[in-house]
């Protein structure tokens, strides 16, 4: 089981790193540039990348964004073993 939930978190790592590395950036340089520098028009067009405005999926974006950030927390948790039945020690079968 292990092994199927690590092929599939390695599969949405690798289909979701470019999204959210590009949102952490825009997000973090926004930030910087809007609060700190008051650039408005580069701020603007930095939250239209980081919305994905730019190409119209500004709907969207932020669901698959989640989506595969639930699915990387799922599988990786999976495969930490905290909730897996620990067995008795009083039963010799183990």
């Amino acid at each position: 089981m292990n092994r199927i939930f690590r092929k599939y978190h390695r599969q949405i790592a690798i289909a979701t790193s470019l999204p959210l590395i590009l949102t952490v950036i825009t997000g973090v340089v926004y930030t910087i540039l809007f609060e700190w520098f008051q650039e408005e028009e580069i701020s603007r067009f930095l939250m239209g990348i980081h919305t994905m405005k730019i190409i119209h999926l500004d709907k969207i974006y932020p669901v698959l964004n989640g989506l595969g950030l639930i699915g990387l927390l799922v599988t990786g948790l999976s495969m930490t073993g905290l909730f897996n039945k620990r067995r008795s020690s009083d039963n010799p079968n183990n």
